[in-house]
């Protein structure tokens, strides 16, 4: 629709993101003046209504934060709470941990490979559409979910939002019997993983270079998954430097933007991006030897920069988790108790683990009977929402310089840029409308 001399475009709905929000793009003449992601749903206020609660509770309730990544949400909580009560777990529970958020890794990792992801490289409306296609495919893909659910349900007790995690590990760890079935099931997983890489390797992926800092947990010797310190990739000559969890919100500042009920969060005032391709490039050397393989063999020769091929380094992150979770069960020994005490005391907890997505900051303030007084929950798609608009200006500009594209066109890159962050806003199925303001050059002065 043009009005006085302005071309606004609304777009309906976009699915195979989680959550709902808007886009709005200015363009004038070739040139992309603002590109805002607007997220639109009510505030859900779980940081306020954790506070009063007792220092037991916030895994629970902030697992029903996100429905695809709930062990997340737990194993943040979990680690902030113990740190703000002086007691470390057991090294047989942070192994059950870990295999629990392998399981997660693998489960939210292929939905998004192969149900929101992959139909826009091969051509596919969706998920459906792609199963018409490319039944087998589709097929593998339901398989490897379902192992990580199977993973998930039997440590968790069940897939979604898992009962079976508390402060201080377990309410039931299961015997090694129980792991058996498990790890065979995996085992098959594994040659699915490496035909997923292979398989995404064959996808056209658009040209694209994003300019922003990298930020990822990291261990000295694994690859960090549920627990770390941060580390910082700058864009400004590959510096790299780290900072303890106490300083997070130092260094990541969150602030409201009059155009989005989400928090903006930059890097000591710069965009940053979190997630796959923060961790590949600051952690890809401690991948597994057959991780490291199927990267090299996909193209992923260093670290990647490209938004739309972080589906790949995905890919790679499927075949580590499938690994590690192999690597835990058979070094598997049950702890002596399910879960340690984690008595009460006034104090300040913080907790990170990398969610699918990114890292997933937490921070609990106790009184001395362990009433939280305070919490503050940093989840990756705020971190990320700079990033994203910056690839999206990036994206819909260089296609304006390439020569004309209509109102549809750019619509659909703009979808497949979001896409490639798989931001999670909420649970529900829907994200974008979009709105597109063109303003054309002025006309030239005759001469």
């Amino acid at each position: 629709m043009t009005h006085r001399g302005q071309r606004v475009v609304h777009v309906g709905s976009l699915a195979r993101v989680e959550g709902e929000g808007a886009l709005h793009l200015t363009v004038e003449g070739t040139t992309v003046t603002a590109a805002r992601l607007q997220i639109y749903e009510p505030p859900r206020f779980f940081e306020a209504f954790l506070r009063g609660r007792a220092h037991t509770e916030p895994p629970d309730i902030t697992a029903r934060i996100c429905g695809i990544c709930p062990v997340a949400y737990q194993m943040s909580a979990c680690a902030a709470i113990e740190d703000a009560c002086g007691v470390d777990v057991p090294p047989e529970i942070r192994a059950l941990r870990r295999l629990l958020y392998c399981g997660e890794w693998i489960e939210s990792q292929t939905l998004h490979i192969y149900l929101l992801h992959a139909p826009d490289f091969l051509g596919c409306d969706g998920a459906v559409d792609l199963a018409r296609t490319h039944r087998r495919d589709v097929e593998r893909g339901l398989r490897l979910k379902q192992t990580g659910n199977a993973v998930m349900e039997l440590l968790g007790g069940r897939a979604v939002h898992p009962v079976n995690v508390r402060v201080g590990g377990f309410y039931r760890v299961p015997a090694p019997d129980e792991l058996r079935p498990l790890a065979e099931r995996l085992r098959g997983a594994l040659d699915d993983a490496l035909a997923t890489v292979r398989w995404a390797s064959s996808f056209t992926f658009p040209d694209a270079d994003c300019d922003h800092d990298f930020l990822a947990l990291s261990e000295p010797d694994r690859y960090a998954i549920e627990s770390g310190t941060p580390t910082v990739l700058t864009r400004r000559g590959g510096e790299v430097r780290r900072f303890g969890l106490a300083a997070f919100t130092d260094e990541v500042v969150e602030e409201h933007v009059p155009y989005s009920t989400a928090l903006h969060a930059t890097l000591r005032g710069r965009r940053h991006l979190t997630g796959p391709l923060a961790r590949y490039a600051l952690n890809g050397h401690q991948l597994s030897p057959l991780a490291r393989e199927a990267a090299r063999e996909a193209g992923l020769d260093g670290p990647c920069r490209n938004p739309f091929r972080s589906l790949l380094v995905r890919a790679v992150e499927v075949v580590y988790a499938v690994e590690e979770a192999l690597r835990v069960i058979d070094a598997y020994e049950p702890p002596r108790s399910p879960a340690v005490p984690v008595p009460p005391r006034a104090g300040t907890g913080h907790g990170a683990t990398e969610a699918p997505r990114g890292l997933l900051y937490h921070r609990y303030v106790l009184d001395a009977d362990g009433t939280v007084t305070d919490a503050r929950l940093v989840p990756p798609t705020a971190q990320n929402q700079g990033a994203i608009e910056e690839d999206l200006r990036c994206q819909a500009e260089a296609a304006l310089h390439h020569g004309d594209i209509d109102d549809a066109a750019l619509t659909h890159l703009c979808e497949r840029a979001i896409r490639n962050h798989d931001p999670c806003i909420s649970c529900s199925t829907h994200f974008l409308d979009l709105t597109v303001e063109r303003t054309p050059h002025p006309p030239r002065r005759q001469p």
